[in-house]
């Protein structure tokens, strides 16, 4: 890419950055000053199911943003601060002891989906075979402290929804970096511009200092979660003002359709983990806990948002495969609590 691509490349990015912070902060004031004005209209106050879809979204903000905020500086400390070097020390030797341990890996990188991609890709440059890093980026957006701590607020620790996310998003990482580690050539499963990447540095590459780059994290990882936050809280609650509350119960408490209908959720809504738990917390009442817990699974492996974004580092043929995985392990384990629960 010449000196003029790489430019406009800089440009474009700092465009989305921009359009992500107005999109994602701006809504949020925009939310909170329209529902604390509405008691001042009177008469001309906003009608009732307005003002329900803006008190439902406002509590999925309020739930949400510090742990939120939380995530985003947690993250910028270990991708900042923290030295590569300590990560590689860590690993053991024997294959799936090693995809054990890097399954953990978000302990240490508590971000969601959106920066694990990152993430994965420069570990694959650092010597991480194709394998590990999918175990570490399928694995990561649920064990890590963040989500965790979200979902037990959510749901609490007793029930299945904590325990089934940790064990579901557990067993998806490791059987998938299992199969694709008997891959004879990993390298092909990458696309072809990325495996050139990672066969030659980034000459344009300029140094910065930890703190300008901090900086610039917060401001990357911002305009991409709160977009989501904002877009995310809007549609749980025009879901829950929209759809009749009969057709919820119908969906619902069908063993089998309330998982299909959490999975098609999941994608389409394409939520952040770190917020994911209260995003779905106001359909607990009306869908059983399995389907809960599939979205909990699924939708942070598998979305509109995740595909698009691995889409940069994998062939279309590997997001097929991870996604029929993914999909066939969460449905059962949904389809497993349902009828045991």
């Amino acid at each position: 890419m010449g000196i003029r691509g790489i430019e406009r490349s800089r440009v474009h990015t700092r465009t989305g950055i921009v359009a992500g912070l107005v999109v994602g902060v701006g809504g949020l004031v925009a939310i909170l000053v329209i529902r604390s004005l509405t008691p001042v209209f009177g008469a001309w106050s906003l009608p009732n199911r307005v003002q329900d879809l803006l008190t439902l979204s406002i509590s999925v903000i309020i739930e949400s943003l510090p742990f939120v905020l939380l995530g985003i500086v947690l993250s910028i400390a270990v991708q900042v601060w923290i030295p590569d070097r300590y990560i590689m020390k860590i690993l053991p030797r024997n294959p799936v002891l090693r995809r054990v341990v890097i399954s953990f890996l978000g302990m240490f990188f508590p971000v969601c989906e959106c920066g694990n991609l990152p993430l994965a890709r420069g570990l694959i440059v650092k010597g991480f075979t194709v394998s590990e890093s999918i175990t570490f980026l399928l694995a990561a957006p649920i064990l890590n402290p963040i989500t965790i701590v979200t979902t037990s607020q959510a749901f609490g620790f007793d029930g299945w929804i904590l325990f089934a996310r940790l064990v579901g998003g557990f067993a998806v990482a490791n059987i998938l970096g299992w199969l694709f580690s008997k891959h004879p050539d990993q390298d092909s499963l990458l696309t072809a511009r990325f495996a050139a990447e990672c066969r030659m540095p980034d000459p344009h590459e300029h140094p910065q200092t930890k703190w300008r780059k901090s900086v610039e994290l917060f401001t990357h990882e911002t305009a991409i979660i709160m977009p989501a936050l904002f877009i995310g809280s809007l549609v749980a609650g025009a879901v829950q003002v929209i759809v009749p509350r009969a057709v919820l119960l119908n969906l619902g408490s069908n063993p089998v359709w309330s998982v299909v209908a959490m999975m098609v959720l999941a994608f389409v809504i394409s939520v952040c983990s770190n917020v994911d738990s209260f995003f779905i917390l106001p359909f607990a009442s009306t869908f059983m806990p399995g389907s809960i817990a599939v979205f909990l699974i699924f939708g942070p492996i598998v979305d509109i948002k995740m595909l698009s974004l691995m889409r940069t580092t994998f062939r279309s043929k590997v997001l097929v495969q991870i996604t029929v995985v993914v999909a066939l392990i969460s449905a059962l384990l949904g389809l497993v609590i349902n009828y045991v629960a």
